[in-house]
Parts: structure tokens; C-alpha cells; sequence
């Protein structure tokens, strides 16, 4: 209940809107994408990992992005989009949040260390996630795409 609440507080700040599916819009998401993922692995090469990890983050995120434009939903917030993603598409979520936890920390915090090894396997989970996600974007029907705006309306009104 209290994520719908989040949701519907997003929706009232218009922060979380339907709007018109646009690949255009997505597809300029995944390549932002594309090229955040390029920048972590080469800030990782030269042991910056702190913000590797904050860029593979944001890979994950615009990709996230480009999923909800392709099917007409429009959220200005990180949690919010990450919640829709379980919720309206039914997609396990926890990768997404785990490297957002991961992002803050490193990003905001001086007293956590990150080890390389830490930092690959966020590049390899990234990677993964990002592959689910451009899967589900290439295989994604307008009939689903209904669907998918359907369970979006139910959910914030």
C-alpha cells in the first residue's frame, strides 16, 4: 500500500504521467545508455571505481527509461520507476535497486570502499540487466504495450 501511495503521490506532483508511447524517446534513452555503460568501463580502467559503479547505475536507469517511454509512461522519479518496473511489468527489480543503494553510498558517502571485484560484478550485472530490458523493449506488442497502460492506470488512480 505504501508504494501505490509513493505512486500516486508522483502522479498528483505530475512527476509520473501516460503519455504517448514514443520509440524515438526510447531509443535515444538506450543509447545514453549505451554510452553510460562505455564511460563506467573505462572510468573502472582507471581505478575510479567509486564512479564506475555511479555510471553503471545510470545505464541501468536509462534503459529503464527507454522501457517506460516505449510503452507511454513518463516518471521523473528514480524509486518510482523502479517500482513500476515490478509492478506494471512485472520484472524482478532487485539489480536495479541494489546498484541504486550501491550508487548513493559511493556517490554521497567517504567512509565505503568499493574493490575492483566489487566493480565488475556491478559492470556484469548491468550488462545483464540492460540486455533483459532491451529484450523486453525489441519483443514488446502494442497489445501489450495496452496492457501494460492499463495496469498503470489502475494502479495511480
Amino acid at each position: 500500500m505504501k508504494k501505490i501511495n509513493f505512486l500516486n503521490k508522483l502522479k498528483k506532483e505530475k512527476k509520473l504521467q501516460i503519455v504517448e508511447p514514443s520509440n524515438e524517446i526510447s531509443q535515444a534513452y538506450l543509447i545514453k545508455s549505451s554510452k553510460t555503460l562505455k564511460s563506467s568501463k573505462v572510468t573502472f580502467k582507471i581505478e575510479n571505481y567509486e564512479d564506475s559503479v555511479a555510471l553503471a547505475y545510470y545505464s541501468m536507469y536509462y534503459n529503464l527509461l527507454a522501457l517506460l517511454f516505449k510503452t507511454g509512461i513518463k516518471c521523473e522519479n528514480h524509486a518510482g520507476s523502479i517500482i513500476l518496473l515490478k509492478k506494471i511489468f512485472d520484472i524482478n527489480n532487485t539489480e536495479i535497486h541494489q546498484a541504486k543503494k550501491e550508487r548513493i553510498d559511493k556517490q554521497y558517502y567517504i567512509d565505503f570502499s568499493v574493490s575492483k571485484e566489487e566493480v565488475l560484478t556491478v559492470i556484469k550485472k548491468t550488462e545483464k540487466f540492460n540486455a533483459l530490458i532491451l529484450n523486453k523493449i525489441e519483443t514488446i506488442s502494442n497489445e501489450q504495450i495496452k496492457e501494460y497502460l492499463e495496469k498503470t492506470k489502475e494502479l495511480i488512480e
